[in-house]
């Protein structure tokens, strides 16, 4: 199976430093919903794994997440692609639960669902914590420059072999162009 986990906020939408709290301020990034709909044309699953503790911090509801959810899957179905699933970590920073990142609780789910050793599958992030995360669970991390990735492209403690690309459109290039 060619499984690609994507984060959400700040690779397939515009980020928010206030967050992204409803369909309207959900915006997909030039390009990412024709990646995704390239991919999954392709064959490749393509897996949401989101932070979202603005659920926890009372910014929206489960209704208002939903509703960004089906706006993202029906403009990504109007290109042509599909989302597998989107799994989610609805907890603040302080819950101390093992699903939000940089913790690997949600590719440990993942993993689980789709009965798959996650060693060398793509992960695609623009924060640290995203790479933290998918390299702790063995996935090959992907930085993509949009969102927070610039900034987090000159931290220190990369994951080693980090790939980094423009943007989801470029990741998707890279995942589909055969190896030479």
């Amino acid at each position: 199976m060619k499984l690609v986990i994507v984060d959400r906020d700040g690779v397939i939408n515009e980020d928010r430093s206030d967050f992204v709290k409803s369909p309207d301020e959900w915006v997909a990034l030039p390009g990412s919903l024709q990646a995704i709909a390239r991919l999954s044309r392709a064959g490749w699953k393509v897996v949401v794994a989101s932070n979202q503790s603005g659920l926890a911090r009372g910014l929206f509801d489960m209704a208002a997440l939903n509703a960004m959810h089906l706006k993202l899957r029906r403009e990504l179905a109007a290109v042509g692609g599909q989302l597998d699933a989107i799994f989610l970590c609805p907890h603040g920073p302080d819950d101390g639960c093992d699903c939000r990142k940089p913790k690997p609780g949600m590719f440990h789910q993942i993993a689980k669902r789709y009965d798959i050793d996650l060693r060398g599958v793509p992960a695609v992030g623009d924060s640290l914590r995203d790479l933290q995360a998918c390299a702790q669970a063995g996935c090959q991390p992907w930085l993509v420059l949009t969102g927070n990735g610039r900034k987090t492209q000159g931290l220190d403690g990369l994951p080693a072999g980090t790939q980094v690309r423009q943007d989801l459109a470029a990741v998707a290039d890279a995942l589909l162009t055969p190896a030479r």
